[in-house]
């Protein structure tokens, strides 16, 4: 075999990718970075082992994400390449959705918002909400901080118990504004609000802030489409969260199959365009 190893070193997760020579995955390994370094070397060994592949099946590794910066030179001996992040995070979004031109957001530890079009990325702005606050919030405030665990506990919370909504405020709403809409984010935190409740609130404010800046980013470069990636795609909320984004301003929201890996899929892939 002859494959290009894309991987995705990460704040709190490493993404390691396979793709042939002509640019399609092959398949795909996800795991926690409690150190970054250890984390590469670990899923690396992980991926080949898992896909009974040697290190003569691998033409090339190319690393981007911000752990990317802690490895020096080849690794096994393998030729190693580096793509800055937000190139392989535009090209990945880019090759996962099929669009021409969009917003990216890029939801990882923290959020980076770019406009990507073909041959291009512009990074456009960074956010520090993103898994890292929901981990650490959801870790003070119910004691739980793992993603998988947090995903889970919050699909039971009542969200009334939570939050503020325009229709609590207000009779009479704006014609444009649907009464079930956030109002205030923990504005009406109940006395008896449970472990549930309180994850489903902190869930609703980390994906309806990065919602907000979504909107803000396609009115700064004057498109109607966003791309969302990373891990955090994978949550329950998503999809309605940024459904009611979509009726409200018009945007399209496109979250593609295998989110979590764009940007580990978008370094392999420059590699192959920039003739690597």
């Amino acid at each position: 075999m002859d494959i290009i190893l894309g991987i995705d070193v990460g704040g709190s997760t490493t993404k390691v990718v396979g793709l042939d020579v002509h640019g399609n995955p092959l398949s795909m390994l996800r795991v926690r970075a409690e150190d970054q370094v250890t984390s590469l070397f670990g899923a690396l060994g992980n991926y080949l082992s898992s896909n009974h592949l040697t290190l003569e099946d691998v033409r090339r590794v190319v690393l981007t994400g911000v752990g990317a910066s802690y490895v020096d030179g080849n690794i096994y001996g393998l030729p190693t390449y580096r793509v800055d992040e937000f190139s392989a995070s535009g090209a990945g979004a880019l090759a996962l959705s099929g669009q021409e031109r969009a917003v990216v957001s890029t939801m990882g530890t923290g959020t980076a918002f770019l406009l990507a079009e073909k041959g291009r990325v512009q990074h456009l702005c960074g956010s520090g909400i993103g898994g890292g606050t929901l981990g650490g919030l959801c870790h003070k405030l119910v004691g739980m901080e793992r993603f998988g665990q947090i995903k889970k506990l919050a699909l039971g919370g009542d969200l009334g118990q939570v939050d503020l909504t325009i229709g609590d405020i207000t009779k009479n709403p704006a014609a444009t504004l649907d009464p079930t809409l956030t109002a205030a984010n923990f504005g009406n935190l109940a006395e008896d609000a449970n472990c549930a409740d309180v994850a489903a609130g902190v869930v609703n404010l980390v994906l309806q802030a990065i919602g907000t800046m979504t909107v803000l980013a396609c009115r700064c470069c004057d498109t109607k489409t966003v791309v969302l990636t990373g891990s955090m795609t994978t949550l329950d909320q998503v999809k309605p969260n940024f459904e009611n984004f979509e009726r409200l301003y018009g945007i399209h929201y496109i979250i593609p199959d295998n989110a979590t890996f764009a940007t580990a899929i978008g370094a392999a892939l420059c590699s192959l365009t920039e003739n690597i």
